[in-house]
């Protein structure tokens, strides 16, 4: 039951023949098995007995969004997509919530596998083995991201330092005493640590770390972004996406640049995005889970963003996501004609090491929307900084953003997904000065 465990490396090597034929042989055998008792997907397939003949057909079945999860979560006290009864369920986790009503989803020890298989993927990228620390720079919530890589290192070998319950200083301590290789935290949060070892007199670079995974957010594709991380850090960045309801559907290689999508534990499909884009290349990503059957997910549609390509030849013949999330169409907005996202924002502020925190406001003036940046800088800086970050802004947006500059330590910071982009139009937000 769920999914055949493979070598991550050898796969990544298939012809494109293998991997269509494994991908059909998965989704049927899952079909087969789920469809008797998954009483959310016989309703919206019609039937408890289904065969795909062909990939090419699966764009016959209706797509899932997260917003039928949720509505089935609050109509049964959880999503009647979960499969079996609920003894059979060994593990509980939740998403954040942060665009609605968190949900819950649980998974049999055959998914918490299929988790950990998947997981060594991205393993794999950044050269995990047994000699290897890993420390994960996290709090051990209901999130189900690094309880999954915390299982994978487990069963990679390699040496796990959990790193919850600890303030940034002790967790930059625990690091010195410990000496990792490998930090694994939101990008937001690897920012952060950097900071506060800056301000603690801590030099990163004496640790001997060789490599950041980060995941939780966009950044570990961004040059800008990867770029201050190895710069602070003095250590390879590997992206890694991911989601509770999904799985650890992606990874980035060592030179960055995007991400791969796992494609021996997914589907990936490219729709045309519900809201208007002006880049005709830009689509959203839809997964298909292919080992998850006790919370299986067919044509999910994530509100992932992105540039999709197949590789001719290379590392990994996996599809690749050129600049990996380009942004999610909720977060999206449209001021004066321009496509705005998030990453957009990160990527040119990144390339301001002077700059310790921001966050965006999207504001309504008259009929119209706007942006306006507010960043942490040193005092001396501030006229200079805020006139080259407006015009850095319209060189690369094509777009005017108002620049405020805010004394030090004036934000909040998180080591969970950071809240940088906050939208005025419909909830004000007091800024938070000193």
């Amino acid at each position: 039951m769920g999914m055949t465990r493979i070598d991550p490396q050898s796969s990544w090597q298939w012809t494109t023949e293998q991997l269509q034929a494994w991908q059909l042989e998965r989704l049927n055998a899952q079909l087969e098995h789920i469809l008797p008792t998954n009483s959310f997907y016989q309703r919206k397939f019609g039937q408890n007995r289904l065969q795909i003949r062909s990939l090419d057909d699966l764009n016959q079945l209706p797509v899932t969004t997260k917003q039928e999860l949720v509505d089935a979560q609050q109509a049964h006290g959880l999503s009647d997509h979960h499969t079996y009864a609920s003894e059979q369920y060994v593990r509980v986790h939740r998403t954040s919530g942060t665009r609605g009503a968190p949900l819950m989803v649980m998974d049999t020890a055959a998914d918490w596998q299929w988790w950990a298989d998947t997981w060594q993927h991205v393993l794999a990228a950044a050269g995990v083995t047994p000699r290897d620390r890993v420390f994960l720079a996290f709090s051990f919530g209901p999130f189900i991201g690094f309880w999954s890589a915390y299982e994978a290192c487990a069963q990679r070998g390699a040496r796990i330092i959990p790193g919850g319950g600890l303030s940034s200083v002790a967790r930059l301590e625990f690091m010195r005493q410990t000496r990792p290789s490998v930090v694994a935290c939101t990008p937001s949060y690897a920012l952060q640590l950097a900071e506060v070892a800056q301000n603690s007199g801590v030099d990163l670079h004496q640790l001997g770390l060789r490599c950041l995974i980060v995941a939780g957010e966009p950044g570990g594709s961004l040059p800008s972004v990867r770029a201050q991380l190895a710069g602070q850090w003095g250590a390879g960045v590997i992206d890694h996406c991911g989601a509770t309801e999904i799985g650890p559907w992606g990874f980035g290689p060592w030179e960055g640049g995007g991400v791969h999508v796992i494609e021996t534990s997914f589907i990936a499909e490219l729709l045309t995005p519900e809201i208007p884009v002006s880049d005709p290349s830009v689509r959203e990503l839809v997964l298909t889970s292919l080992g998850r059957w006790g919370a299986p997910v067919f044509r999910y549609r994530t509100g992932d963003l992105v540039r999709a390509t197949r590789p001719a030849a290379g590392d990994c013949c996996f599809m690749w996501l050129a600049g990996g999330i380009l942004g999610r169409a909720d977060d999206m907005v449209v001021v004066r004609g321009v496509n705005v996202f998030p990453s957009s924002i990160d990527a040119v502020v990144r390339e301001f090491p002077q700059v310790n925190e921001y966050r965006v406001l999207v504001r309504r003036r008259g009929q119209l929307d706007d942006l306006a940046l507010q960043v942490e800088v040193p005092e001396a800086q501030v006229k200079e900084l805020a006139a080259a970050l407006a015009h850095r802004l319209d060189v690369s947006l094509g777009l005017r953003v108002e620049v405020e500059c805010l004394t030090m330590g004036s934000l909040p910071r998180t080591e969970g997904k950071a809240k940088r982009w906050i939208d005025q139009r419909t909830t004000p937000a007091p800024c938070d000065r000193r």
